[in-house]
């Protein structure tokens, strides 16, 4: 990957600069009088954008290996390593790969490279199998999307969030977060962030109550949360699925049909730092 990192930017660095830049470039720096740099400057700078522009948009590969080039002391972490389309007459599947670099924890970052190649080819395989069922004349139609975004981006947490949405006789959707400390170069987990495992108590208590309060007040809202619902919830388990927000909140996620009706999607509940303070390790992402 380095290598091709390489190789794309030095054919960036060798592609030939038009003469015309260099005559404007060449002014530029003649010109001894202050004031008329700033008429001259822009048309270089715009010159020199349309080279990279035209570089980004020849080469996809070149596209991906710049984003990974400082950019004012700033990398960007996370690319598309892989993207797959596929579409028959009842059956799509999309699926993006995300791929971390510039972790100096190698370990940490191929792992988790590794991980999502792995899920995605899992995917992929499952769906070819349901292809084939489909070409033997079963009636049905498949849709797989797979995809990432980032739900955080500080200069000491990043939090990638992948998702699988699949569609069949019915919707279903699977959500996963990555939270990594990037100074120290660590996955941070739930458990990780608490001193022992009274959190899953005391977390689910308080989304109880966020249930009750927004049923209560909000037309619509409902979660299974008594008895005589089908499979009412109880409490979260020790390795929720959970994100650290920007401004170092923690948010609890259950996937869909996890907790309420379909209709209600993803469902996210946002924990007040004052009712996990005292049961937190330090204060280093939540606070």
């Amino acid at each position: 990957m380095n290598d091709k990192i390489e190789k794309l930017k030095k054919q960036y660095h060798d592609i030939p600069i038009p003469e015309e830049l260099d005559d404007v470039v060449a002014k530029a720096l003649s010109s001894h009088p202050r004031k008329k740099k700033s008429y001259i400057w822009p048309s270089a700078i715009a010159a020199a954008a349309m080279i990279f522009i035209t570089t980004v948009n020849v080469s996809p590969d070149a596209a991906n290996a710049m984003a990974k080039i400082p950019v004012l002391g700033k990398v960007v972490e996370v690319i598309t390593f892989d993207e797959l389309k596929q579409e028959e007459k009842h059956s799509r599947i999309d699926v993006k790969t995300p791929s971390i670099s510039g972790l100096e924890n190698k370990g940490l970052q191929t792992s988790l490279n590794e991980k999502y190649i792995k899920e995605n080819e899992q995917l992929y395989e499952q769906f070819k199998k349901e292809m084939k069922t489909l070409q033997k004349g079963e009636k049905g139609n498949v849709a797989v999307s797979s995809g990432y975004d980032i739900m955080t981006d500080t200069d000491d947490l990043l939090v990638v969030h992948r998702y699988v949405e699949e569609s069949r006789a019915s919707t279903s959707s699977i959500n996963q977060y990555d939270t990594i400390d990037k100074k120290h170069e660590v996955l941070v987990t739930l458990p990780s962030l608490f001193k022992d495992k009274s959190y899953i108590k005391v977390i689910s208590e308080n989304i109880k109550q966020q249930m009750k309060g927004q049923m209560k007040h909000e037309e619509g809202k409902i979660y299974w949360l008594t008895e005589e619902d089908m499979d009412p919830f109880k409490e979260i388990a020790e390795n929720q699925s959970f994100y650290i927000t920007k401004d170092h909140k923690l948010r609890i996620v259950f996937d869909k049909y996890k907790v309420a009706p379909g209709y209600m999607g993803n469902i996210e509940f946002e924990i007040p730092t004052d009712v996990i303070s005292n049961l937190l390790v330090g204060k280093r992402y939540i606070h």
